[in-house]
């Protein structure tokens, strides 16, 4: 997926930027949207696929084991993309935009021998990424409602019911996101196809509505015809519909949410660049941070309400006692309701990957028109009217493309909190599963689950320091390669006497941001993996504790992170675009802004989501293994094995910084020249 997502927008890049030169705004938008459905539709199908083959042929015995493995080789596929994309592309934009106030250059100039590095960058962190990190919650968060419903559910009659209706429900969401598609496309090409200017954020708005629309229609109508009677109540079908068109509605709310925080056209934005004109790059960065913070706040609130909503409907039957049944239909349907919730943000699935990746190709397109450097070809004008009957105005497509990664900018950041928002609501689903194991099935020990059991307590405390530590350690990893990034290019960029830098300056940057992925990824993920199995090992309630927070404090780390660095980015590109004031102090403020914001959205926060779900999936078989071993071995042994994951982990926490800091870094350089 991660190859093939790569691979679509690579093609996407160039042609959306050849596009640019007949001076028509609809091409410039119809082409990364129709690299991003592409993607996720065959992501989306594919992670179904795979999951029917699992569910219809595999022996029963082994289908659970087989699901779990898949989702946490899914995970660990998509946490080292997320990580080592995120860090990789953040080095190599840094390292490319510092330039422009260092030297005064414009974008993507092609005598920057940082620009190739950063659209390798983009398409590994923005293309790879987020294709790995959708193809895992498609299927972590399948894996968890398969979990609780074989787990929570004793009539088998019932397990069969709800399980064939998800996997329709799957089927019909990947039919509402094309039929939508489809409509949208018609429109937008009936309204814009021979225009001269458009809005490119409105018909991206109207896709993303337009699915949300027909995907909960479908969701009653599948509904009604898969379970019209489940358990002998003929109303649950309805209530259960009602509770995935929650999530579905999330999936269309919150973008809104985020376009007020991070669109060209919003209030928070424009304070950004008000702030910026008699403030710098100091109250630029402030103006960020409070956008940040109120969109972490009401984007949760949002949340919580159409959880509550969902809720709400699962106390309306589904754990009462069916006639003549003597267990009821379910346990903890609350649970059940939020897994739901999380089931019906990814209701318009393929429609969040395309506008998530149309944001890639749009920055791309720029890139690939300055450095093809095709306005300096002679007599292009005459050629291009002669092979394509294009009358070009260069002007016209630069200002087009500029314009385009506005929206890009906006609808990328739309996707990231329904993806993390998926990653903590399908988590708590998982979660139970570990907590029924432990109380075997709600039966036993359900006092450890009390703010009154201190172990319980602690482990609450433990996930924030995690999430604190990885958002750190994410930023140090993108700090310390930048600054080498930076100490190269200025040391060897030359602006007079050529057109553009040498392949061999250029690989050199690659090469910087490669070395500094990879061992910011390994350094991270090992922490992660020791730190899980240490707290798993050390109290099996304690664990519990640990997963609850880290779901809590991710979940308003990553919306106020990537929030914030939307807004900075937009600013900067209100004043490249708007107000036209490149070259400027405005725009050296804006610049700093946007750097500062870049490892913010595009590594800490979206590494968050697989790292969550990685972490839980990880940790439910190694609690089970934890409580075996104690079974059988005693505590003594998991506690001492606790002790000596936690050693592990501690000393790949030290490594995060301080083998990657500045100074590390300059001295392995001159090491490593010396020999």
């Amino acid at each position: 997926m991660a190859w093939f997502g790569i691979r679509v927008n690579t093609f996407a890049n160039s042609r959306t930027a050849f596009a640019s030169l007949a001076g028509k705004p609809y091409p410039i938008y119809s082409i990364p949207l129709r690299a991003g459905m592409s993607i996720g539709m065959l992501l989306i199908s594919v992670e179904l696929l795979i999951m029917l083959c699992i569910l219809l042929f595999v022996p029963g015995d082994y289908a659970g084991a087989c699901f779990i493995g898949f989702a946490i080789g899914e995970s660990l596929g998509a946490a080292a993309l997320r990580i080592a994309g995120g860090i990789f592309t953040k080095i190599a934009d840094i390292g490319s935009d510092l330039m422009k106030i260092v030297f005064k250059i414009k974008e993507d100039d092609a005598r920057n021998p940082g620009v190739i590095a950063d659209c390798v960058g983009d398409n590994a962190g923005d293309s790879v990424g987020p294709s790995a990190d959708g193809f895992e919650t498609y299927g972590v968060t399948g894996v968890a409602l398969i979990t609780f419903i074989l787990l929570a559910v004793k009539d088998p009659v019932i397990q069969v019911q709800l399980l064939v209706w998800i996997f329709v429900m799957r089927i019909m969401m990947l039919v509402s996101s094309a039929l939508a598609y489809f409509v949208n496309e018609a429109i937008a090409k009936a309204r814009y196809g021979n225009a001269g200017k458009m809005n490119f954020e409105a018909p991206l708005t109207s896709l993303v509505w337009l699915t949300s629309v027909i995907s909960i229609a479908l969701t009653y109508l599948v509904s009604y015809a898969i379970i019209p009677t489940l358990g002998g109540d003929s109303t649950l079908w309805w209530k259960l519909a009602t509770i995935i068109s929650c999530g579905t509605l999330a999936g269309a709310v919150i973008p809104e949410l985020v376009k007020v925080f991070t669109s060209t056209e919003s209030r928070h934005v424009r304070e950004v660049v008000t702030s910026s004109e008699e403030g710098g790059a100091s109250l630029n960065i402030l103006s960020g941070l409070v956008a940040g913070n109120f969109s972490a706040y009401w984007l949760g609130i949002t949340m919580v309400a159409l959880m509550a909503i969902g809720f709400y409907f699962s106390t309306m039957g589904l754990g009462s006692v069916p006639a003549g049944a003597v267990d009821p239909l379910m346990l903890a349907p609350a649970v059940f309701a939020f897994g739901l919730v999380a089931f019906g943000f990814l209701g318009m699935g393929p429609v969040t990957i395309a506008v998530d990746s149309y944001g890639p190709v749009t920055d791309n397109a720029q890139s690939v028109y300055e450095l093809s450097l095709i306005e300096q070809i002679p007599g292009i004008a005459g050629e291009l009217k002669k092979d394509y009957n294009i009358s070009v105005n260069f002007e016209q497509a630069k200002h087009m493309l500029e314009e385009n990664d506005g929206a890009g900018n906006t609808f990328k950041a739309t996707a990231k909190p329904v993806l993390i928002g998926t990653a903590v609501v399908g988590a708590t689903t998982m979660i139970f599963s570990i907590i029924m194991a432990l109380t075997h099935g709600l039966t036993q020990n359900k006092e450890s689950l009390s703010l009154l059991y201190a172990p319980f307590v602690l482990g609450l405390i433990s996930g924030g320091a995690i999430i604190y530590w990885f958002t750190g350690a994410s930023m140090q990893a993108v700090t310390t390669g930048a600054y080498r990034a930076v100490e190269f290019i200025k040391k060897n960029i030359k602006l007079e006497g050529v057109e553009k830098a040498s392949v061999a300056d250029s690989k050199k940057v690659v090469q910087i941001c490669t070395q500094y992925a990879q061992k910011g990824m390994f350094n991270i993920f090992l922490t992660v993996f020791f730190a899980t199995l240490a707290f798993s090992f050390a109290e099996p309630f304690f664990f519990i504790g640990y997963l609850i927070s880290i779901a809590i404090f991710g979940l308003y780390q990553a919306i106020f992170m990537a929030n914030a660095g939307g807004a900075w980015d937009n600013a900067k590109k209100i004043v490249e675009v708007e107000l036209k004031q490149k070259g400027t102090e405005l725009h050296a403020a804006t610049v700093v802004g946007d750097t500062v914001g870049d490892p913010f959205k595009d590594t800490s926060s979206v590494a968050l989501n697989p790292i969550i779900k990685f972490t839980t999936l990880f940790g439910l078989l190694a609690v089970e293994l934890a409580v075996q071993l104690t079974a059988e071995q005693g505590s003594g042994l998991t506690h001492l094995l606790a002790a000596a994951f936690f050693v592990v982990s501690a000393f790949f926490v030290w490594r995060s910084f301080y083998g990657m800091r500045i100074g590390a870094a300059r001295e392995q350089a001159e090491s490593a020249s010396a020999r």
